[in-house]
């Protein structure tokens, strides 16, 4: 069983302030071993290094704290800024 769990929830669309997948801000998906439903593949693939690391109580050099962090999905006119919480998984 997993340790943590990370809740990946949409704080800032930028540029035109909407998502082409149409994620609004407060969306939040789930990641456990599974894959969440209803993320957009790209920003999938952006966040999934991020939530590998997170999952397995890693952390990041560049931050003080490694429970909370922001990534962004690739879209270069209207980034998807997500915030990444690593808390302890339900047993």
């Amino acid at each position: 069983m997993y340790k943590y769990k990370v809740i990946a929830t949409v704080v800032e669309i930028r540029g035109e302030g909407r998502c082409s997948y149409g994620h609004r801000v407060g969306d939040s998906f789930e990641f456990t071993r599974f894959t969440p439903g209803g993320l957009c593949q790209y920003a999938y693939d952006s966040l999934r290094a991020a939530v590998a690391a997170l999952l397995y109580g890693g952390s990041f050099p560049w931050t003080d704290n490694s429970e909370v962090t922001t990534w962004a999905c690739p879209d270069p006119e209207r980034p998807v800024i997500f915030e990444l919480r690593r808390v302890p998984a339900d047993d």
